[in-house]
């Protein structure tokens, strides 16, 4: 709770702060132009972050490979497969949702503006795979299992990830005030009143945090679930740009431009998970 009230209350100060810097280059303006919420949400990791160092002190964690940054030496093959079946995944469904009508290819986007789209998906990906794996599985989920146990853990940080990827988009305030941050956050919580958003949106996310906290749990590292989040992350950046919806289409099974908020992704996913399971399943016989 006391990351939620301080993400809330830091999100103006962060607004405005980049709002000033904005003159000063192309990387504050980009920054300083994104909707308010976006602060909100982003004040949580800057929060999450600033409490990781006395947390990880109080629990005796001693160095990278307490929180699975284990020595990168021999760990390529999990990085590159964990990347091959989230990529592979969701190309599948993007293909898919092309093929059966529900989403066109935007074949006047310069070849360009594709390649700069996919590479900034990729710089992203790589980005938000290595954040949030330290975070979610290698804080939260391996500090938590000798406490909860490996299901307790699991069910818990995946909760948790599930939860901070859910918000509502919400409208801009007019003003920017010092409480603006409790408003939106309020209001970004309502998606949680919405049954068609919780279905399969939040169960999407949830299933999503348990099978990457299974992989860090069965290779005993975060290389593996580092390349799976990544290959998901890639399709849900690129996907709405290099896609447009079509009339009529059902975005309940084919989901929006983020691609995850569908059935279809959801069905996916799952697949993914029982495919994590058997492996993880053989590397412990």
């Amino acid at each position: 709770m006391g990351v939620f009230l301080g993400a809330a209350l830091l999100a103006p100060w962060l607004y405005w702060g980049f709002q000033a810097l904005a003159p000063h280059g192309k990387f504050f303006q980009s920054i300083a132009s994104q909707p308010f919420h976006r602060y909100v949400s982003r004040g949580l990791y800057v929060i999450a972050v600033l409490a990781l160092w006395p947390w990880l002190k109080a629990s005796g964690v001693k160095g990278p490979s307490s929180i699975g940054l284990t020595s990168p030496w021999g760990r390529g093959g999990d990085l590159w497969r964990g990347f091959g079946l989230g990529f592979v995944s969701l190309a599948l469904v993007a293909a898919l949702s092309v093929v059966v009508g529900a989403r066109a290819l935007n074949d006047q986007m310069p070849l360009g503006a594709f390649l700069n789209a996919s590479m900034t998906a990729l710089l992203s990906a790589i980005a938000i795979a290595a954040l949030e794996e330290t975070l979610f599985r290698g804080v939260l989920f391996i500090r938590l299992k000798p406490e909860l146990g490996f299901v307790g853990a699991l069910a818990v940080s995946s909760a948790v990830y599930s939860i901070v990827h859910f918000f509502a988009r919400t409208p801009e305030p007019p003003v920017v005030t010092w409480n603006s941050g409790l408003a939106t956050l309020g209001a970004m919580l309502g998606g949680f009143t919405d049954p068609q958003a919780l279905f399969p949106g939040f169960l999407t996310l949830f299933l999503v945090g348990a099978i990457l906290a299974s992989l860090a749990h069965s290779t005993g590292s975060l290389y593996a679930s580092m390349g799976l989040h990544a290959g998901w992350v890639f399709w849900i950046k690129v996907y709405g740009a290099i896609t447009h919806p079509r009339a009529g289409a059902s975005t309940a099974v084919w989901g929006g431009a983020r691609i995850q908020d569908g059935w279809a992704a959801f069905a996916v996913v799952l697949i993914c998970g029982w495919a994590v399971a058997r492996k993880g399943a053989r590397r412990r016989t």
